[in-house]
């Protein structure tokens, strides 16, 4: 299968020309340790990395990314919680400055969750998907009010509010509320357009996602 040679031969660039390109980056990442001072919860679709989005060096972002961009609330029952593991480490050990929830255009998981069209409800048919975008139900029972169920306008309010859950669900955490409340950590929203390549960035008074300036 050829999908892995393709990104041996990426690796061998990256080798060739990006590692000795940043190699006393990379030194000071090793003596030093890591010390982002930004998290970005992001999408794992492969149209929106958000080291390209940003164009940042190794080091200088913690990432995760999941279906949606979505964050659980707190939850302290039995499990494993990969998103409020990540989040812990981020705010309680790494201490990071900011939290970016970034959504974006054609996002298939908030599509999932606003036509509720999903190919099953077992596990491995679909049945995952649907109890993660569960997440966003609520949500979707505004955007369906407004907008409908289907087209650009609805699909397209639902990702904006997908990253509105995301934010106030970060705000369940004690750890966050803390250091939002006492200006140790900003929260921010952001939504990249994939079709335009334009970033919007949430202003929370307004509650509008306006172009990044």
């Amino acid at each position: 299968m050829p999908e892995f040679t393709e990104l041996l031969r990426g690796y061998h660039r990256f080798r060739a020309d990006g590692y000795p390109e940043q190699k006393e980056r990379y030194d000071k990442l090793v003596s030093e340790g890591q010390h982002p001072k930004l998290m970005i919860i992001g999408c794992s679709d492969s149209r929106v990395d958000p080291a390209q989005i940003f164009d940042v060096d190794p080091g200088e972002i913690f990432v995760v990314r999941n279906v949606a961009a979505l964050v659980p609330p707190l939850e302290t029952s039995p499990g494993q919680h990969g998103v409020s593991a990540a989040l812990e480490f981020a705010v309680s050990f790494l201490e990071v400055r900011q939290i970016v929830v970034m959504g974006h255009g054609m996002c298939g998981g908030c599509k999932a969750a606003l036509s509720r069209n999903l190919h099953g409800n077992e596990p491995g048919e679909g049945g995952f998907i649907a109890n993660w975008v569960s997440l966003l139900d609520e949500a979707r029972d505004e955007v369906v009010k407004q907008h409908g169920s289907e087209g650009e306008a609805a699909e397209r309010a639902m990702e904006m509010a997908a990253v509105m859950v995301s934010l106030q669900n970060l705000r369940s955490f004690p750890a966050v509320r803390s250091r939002e409340g006492d200006g140790s950590l900003k929260l921010r929203g952001a939504f990249f357009s994939i079709a335009e390549g334009v970033l919007y960035v949430l202003d929370e008074d307004s509650g509008q996602f306006l172009p990044a300036k």
